[in-house]
């Protein structure tokens, strides 16, 4: 796993993530990344209340190789940018250690009233006291 990396999680791969060829579906990386992404919003952000204040507004995902049932999957996160009221991820996907996939997502912080809102100023001090090459 690259240094660059101050996030690491376990995924666990089940039966039910398996398209015919036995390999994960590609669109089960999407919740791999969201669970990853909520590890560390949840660790970097313990006071953050709920989970719906975030919306994902883009996604890109780039497959390295596949991923079968019984691998040991990890999924490391690091915040790449803070904007106004965005917070963007790269994540680095690996299956037996191997690479497996790289992403890259943005989200946005929601009001109350469903518009975008400036990101908090404590949280930006959290991201970068823990991402402090951010």
């Amino acid at each position: 796993m690259s240094d660059e990396f101050a996030f690491v999680t376990d995924i666990d791969v089940r039966y039910r993530d398996l398209d015919a060829w036995n390999h994960v579906n590609n669109a089960v990386y999407a919740t791999y990344l969201e669970s990853a992404r909520i590890g560390y919003l949840e660790s970097v952000l313990p006071d953050r209340v709920g989970g719906s204040d975030f919306v994902l507004a883009h996604l890109d995902v780039d497959f390295v190789d596949a991923v079968e049932y019984g691998d040991a999957v990890t999924v490391a996160v690091r915040a790449t940018d803070l904007g106004a009221s965005s917070l963007s991820f790269a994540y680095e996907v690996r299956a037996d250690g191997e690479p497996a996939a790289t992403a890259n997502t943005t989200q946005v912080f929601m009001g109350t009233d469903g518009t975008p809102t400036p990101l908090p100023d404590d949280w930006r001090e959290a991201v970068t006291g823990f991402e402090p090459d951010l």
